[in-house]
C-alpha cells in the first residue's frame, strides 16, 4: 500500500508541475505579445513625431515646393494611376560601398526620377555629374540597417528628392523609383 500511495503522489506532482509549466509558458507568451505591441506603438509614434518636427522646421522657401514627404504620405500618392505618373528620367546604375564596420557591403541600385516637366530633363542632362555625385554621397552614407527596410528606402528616396530639388531651377523631382536594388 505505501508504494501505491507514493505512485499516486508522484502522478499528482507531475500533473501539478505540468500545469504550472503550461501556465508559465502561456504567461511568457502573453508578455511577449504585449511587449511587441508596445514597441510597435512607440516606433510608429516616434516616426510621426520626427516627421512633424521636420516639417515644422522647414524654411519658408521650401514651403513653396511640395515636399516629397507630404506627397508620399498623401493618399493621392498611394492611389496614383500609371497614367498620372510624370516624365521618367532614368539614371545609370549606382554601385557603391555602404558604410559598414563589420565587413564590406555594397549596394547596386538603378534609379529613375519622376519629373514634373519635360524641360527639367535638359537641366538634369547638363548637371548629370553633380547629380550622380550627390546621390553617391547619400547612398555611401547609409548602413545596411538603414536601407534594408521599407522605411529606410523611403527615407533615402526623400533625401535624394530634397537634395536634387534644392539644386535645380526648372522644376521639381516628384519621386524616386528604384528599378534595381541589390545589397551584398
Amino acid at each position: 500500500m505505501p508504494k501505491e500511495e507514493s505512485k499516486e503522489e508522484n502522478k499528482e506532482e507531475k500533473k501539478k508541475s505540468s500545469k504550472l509549466l503550461m501556465i508559465v509558458i502561456v504567461a511568457v507568451l502573453v508578455l511577449i505579445v504585449i511587449g511587441g505591441a508596445i514597441v510597435t506603438v512607440l516606433l510608429l509614434s516616434d516616426d510621426e513625431k520626427t516627421q512633424s518636427a521636420q516639417q515644422a522646421a522647414a524654411p519658408q522657401a521650401q514651403e513653396q515646393r511640395t515636399s516629397y514627404r507630404d506627397a508620399r504620405n498623401s493618399e493621392d500618392m498611394v492611389s496614383r494611376k500609371l497614367s498620372e505618373i510624370g516624365t521618367l528620367y532614368p539614371l545609370d546604375t549606382f554601385t557603391v560601398n555602404l558604410k559598414s564596420d563589420a565587413g564590406r557591403r555594397y549596394l547596386k541600385a538603378t534609379i529613375s526620377l519622376e519629373l514634373d516637366g519635360k524641360q527639367l530633363g535638359v537641366e538634369l542632362d547638363n548637371k548629370s555629374p553633380v547629380i550622380r555625385d550627390r546621390i553617391i554621397r547619400i547612398l555611401t552614407s547609409k548602413t545596411l540597417e538603414e536601407i534594408s527596410s521599407k522605411k529606410g528606402k523611403q527615407k533615402v528616396s526623400e533625401q535624394i528628392v530634397d537634395t536634387l530639388n534644392s539644386m535645380i531651377t526648372d522644376g521639381n523631382v516628384r519621386s524616386v523609383y528604384f528599378t534595381e536594388f541589390v545589397i551584398q
